[in-house]
């Protein structure tokens, strides 16, 4: 529905076709409403012209003995029966080519969180935007580190959930280069709707050229720790206005004491941040829930926990 409302806002019925795979499904969506719309009108039209050619005129009308076509009622069954192996055929043969990719798909893993989506190269290299060659299978090797949450992409006909405790995949190859949105389509708390990203399509000289730069390069640490509490999904939880959600606002608490579940008092400095982002449960502050924020242990390097830390201190 998303991405249907979306190309219906952009004057078009689908959303534009951006894998090769989204031929073949747009093709089996076509079919399907066509046959549908011609089986509608037959049983509709049928039933409509029956209904008045054969209704009562009269009070003398009398209904003859009434028959059956053993030929007609197999006809009726078996034409069905037929459309209906032929759509499921088709489908398989659409559905067994999007589970299985080819073997020298280029890896993407993908870890989903409340509320963002986080991309991982096997170079090192992390983003919050899918980052792609055109014309390359790619494989997505998806987890989730809290709750079920789904990966859709409209314009590549791809979704699948992603599953706390396991890992999923699926896999596509990009033939238009160019921005798609990506969305979350599992309900995964307050801030669902925000859990949004976008694949980046780029020829292979640019992607490669992307994959070996250094995305902070000409930053200071305040701005990357700016770019972080976006990219990383700290905004979600952690307002920088002073007034607390899921997390409590980082306005104003550095160089704070802070009370904290057990009753005692923490410094709210570099160490508590430090074990905050790597051990979130190990000191929650009062009158907010243990368990809700995730780990970032292997997800942030030491420049980037620095760099959220003069974040922090920014905010006065």
């Amino acid at each position: 529905m998303i991405g249907v409302s979306t190309a219906f806002a952009e004057g078009r019925l689908m959303p534009v076709q951006g894998t090769s795979i989204a031929h073949s499904v747009d093709s089996l969506y076509y079919f399907l409403v066509i046959a549908s719309t011609i089986s509608c009108i037959l049983l509709i039209g049928g039933m409509i012209y029956f209904a008045m050619k054969y209704r009562r005129k009269s009070d003398s009308d009398k209904v003859g003995t009434l028959t059956h076509s053993g030929l007609l009622e197999f006809t009726w069954s078996f034409v069905p029966f037929l459309i209906f192996m032929f759509v499921f055929g088709w489908g398989w043969y659409i559905y067994d080519q999007m589970r299985h990719p080819p073997k020298d798909a280029f890896e993407v893993h993908v870890v989903a969180k409340q509320w963002a989506w986080e991309f991982k190269y096997k170079s090192g290299k992390t983003s919050s935007n899918l980052v792609v060659p055109a014309n390359t299978p790619v494989k997505l090797i998806m987890s989730s580190i809290d709750v079920l949450h789904s990966f859709y992409v409209p314009a590549f006909r791809i979704k699948q959930d992603v599953v706390p405790g396991m890992y999923t995949q699926v896999w596509f190859k990009s033939e238009m280069e160019g921005e798609f949105q990506i969305f979350c389509t599992e309900f995964c708390g307050t801030r669902h709707s925000e859990m949004l990203s976008k694949v980046l399509v780029l020829p292979q000289t640019e992607f490669e050229k992307w994959l070996g730069t250094d995305e902070y390069k000409g930053l200071s640490l305040l701005d990357i720790g700016k770019k972080l509490y976006t990219d990383k999904g700290c905004v979600a939880c952690h307002s920088t206005s002073g007034v607390s959600g899921v997390g409590p606002s980082w306005k104003g608490v550095f160089g704070t004491l802070r009370k904290l579940d057990n009753g005692q008092e923490v410094a709210f400095d570099e160490n508590y941040v430090r074990e905050s982002v790597l051990t979130p449960s190990a000191k929650v502050l009062a009158g907010f829930k243990p368990g809700v924020m995730p780990t970032f242990q292997g997800s942030l390097s030491e420049q980037e926990i620095t760099a959220i830390i003069e974040f922090l201190k920014s905010l006065k």
